[in-house]
């Protein structure tokens, strides 16, 4: 049986134990059990028939499983991350034939009344699916989104995304990718919550595994928390959680540190409900509309202000949220699209988080009435939709907006938690601080 070098440690072993050869080296293990295996390998190769040296490498298809989580001295980040870039798997989805967002488009500018939609550039749906990740998995469709969107977008987020892989990794391979985040010191708490592994698991992630995982390639993932009052004694649990006054402290160590985002955002409510089904938002959050008028600027006249620094709170309830979304979407750069009812943003869609789903915003539709009040729906792709029957109905233009919008009135959650990713790519010293990751709260 010809040998083959493993390309961790150089070891020249039977081709038929390569693979398990190459898996050891990211098992945890004690030194004890380590020194073990490697003598029982030091044995098969002295009873092995001796053949010529090969040179052929490991199979990333058979080996597409690899886990990476383990922390060993000999084997460098640098050989973990590169051998994750050579074995991730590209996710399959259903492409929609000339773009999601060119349908969208097409259907918002066609719909009668006094309308404005700020949307998205560029963004592929991706479904959650019966056999691999219903009921769990809608974190991980939402970061392929966005992932969809910024590879697509934006060139300097492609040549680090993935290390420069230029496509959207399955499940599998993202959840290797958090664990290298959180091996590279992203989000320590958080890698506690989940004693430093997710791969291979069907548990819940949330907004702050998300922004670990961009953060860790050199992108500015920013959170925003949203709540009420009556909640603020549960504000000390969130991280970086302030009502513009001090921020709360913890004592860790011997130091005084700043609470950190840490884990889904889930476990931090009031009330929890483990047996939600990814599906079940479309219940409560049906399409519909607000007649609360926009607290803000009107398109067109916008403040470039730092928005999680600089946005005054003069509506009431849940429209905080909504005027948020609104003066994100339409600021800075934006284009008209066809008959101008639609403008193309050029800001990353909005991981959106709440109790027991998360879904991905899109944009973001005001509706003008002669009255003088605005009426606003989110515009938002669900990972419990399947893509085939989103692509249809916006294909025909019948019943599209029951996928896709969501009025104010919709958002009955106590809590919300949003995911943005601001432009550049940062630079040495700054990674080292989005290691640390906090958030803006604003109050309901």
């Amino acid at each position: 049986m010809d040998p083959s070098s493993c390309p961790f440690c150089h070891l020249e072993v039977p081709s038929s134990e390569l693979e398990w050869h190459a898996n050891s080296h990211f098992e945890v293990e004690d030194e004890d059990e380590q020194l073990a295996r490697d003598l029982e390998f030091a044995q098969q190769l002295a009873l092995a028939p001796s053949s010529p040296p090969s040179s052929s490498s490991m199979n990333s298809q058979a080996i597409s499983d690899l886990p990476i989580s383990r922390c060993d001295a000999q084997i460098s980040m640098e050989e973990k991350v590169s051998s994750l870039i050579a074995l991730q798997t590209r996710t399959t989805f259903y492409e929609i034939e000339h773009g999601l967002m060119a349908l969208l488009r097409d259907c918002l500018e066609s719909e009668r009344g006094n309308t404005t939609s700020i949307v998205s550039g560029y963004i592929d749906h991706f479904q959650s699916i019966p056999s691999e990740d219903v009921g769990w998995g809608c974190g991980w469709r939402n970061i392929q989104m966005l992932s969809s969107h910024l590879l697509m977008q934006r060139h300097k987020a492609r040549e680090v995304l993935f290390g420069g892989s230029g496509f959207v990794p399955d499940i599998p391979s993202l959840q290797r990718w958090l664990e290298i985040a959180w091996e590279k010191g992203f989000d320590e708490l958080g890698s506690d919550h989940f004693a430093n592994n997710i791969y291979g698991s069907k548990k819940w992630i949330g907004t702050t595994e998300c922004a670990a995982l961009f953060r860790s390639f050199g992108l500015r993932a920013r959170i925003v928390d949203f709540g009420p009052k009556e909640l603020e004694s549960f504000y000390p649990l969130l991280p970086g959680s302030s009502l513009g006054k001090e921020v709360k402290r913890i004592h860790n160590g011997g130091k005084r540190k700043a609470i950190q985002v840490c884990g889904p955002m889930d476990r931090y409510l009031l009330a929890r409900n483990h047996d939600v089904s990814q599906a079940s938002s479309s219940g409560d959050e049906k399409s519909g509309c607000s007649s609360i008028p926009l607290g803000g600027d009107s398109l067109g006249s916008i403040s470039n202000e730092n928005l999680g620094n600089k946005f005054t709170r003069n509506s009431k309830g849940h429209q905080v949220l909504i005027d948020w979304i609104w003066n994100y979407f339409s600021d800075k750069k934006f284009t008209k699209s066809g008959n101008c009812q639609v403008v193309v943003s050029d800001k990353t869609p909005l991981y959106f988080q709440h109790d027991g789903h998360s879904r991905t915003v899109v944009g973001i539709q005001v509706k003008h009435q002669h009255n003088g009040i605005q009426q606003h729906n989110l515009l938002i792709l669900d990972p419990g939709h399947r893509t085939a029957d989103l692509e249809r109905s916006l294909k025909q233009k019948v019943g599209w907006q029951k996928f896709i919008k969501r009025g104010v009135h919709t958002l009955k959650k106590p809590q919300y938690q949003l995911c943005y990713i601001d432009t550049g790519i940062a630079n040495r010293e700054e990674v080292e601080l989005l290691k640390t990751i906090e958030s803006v709260f604003l109050e309901f």
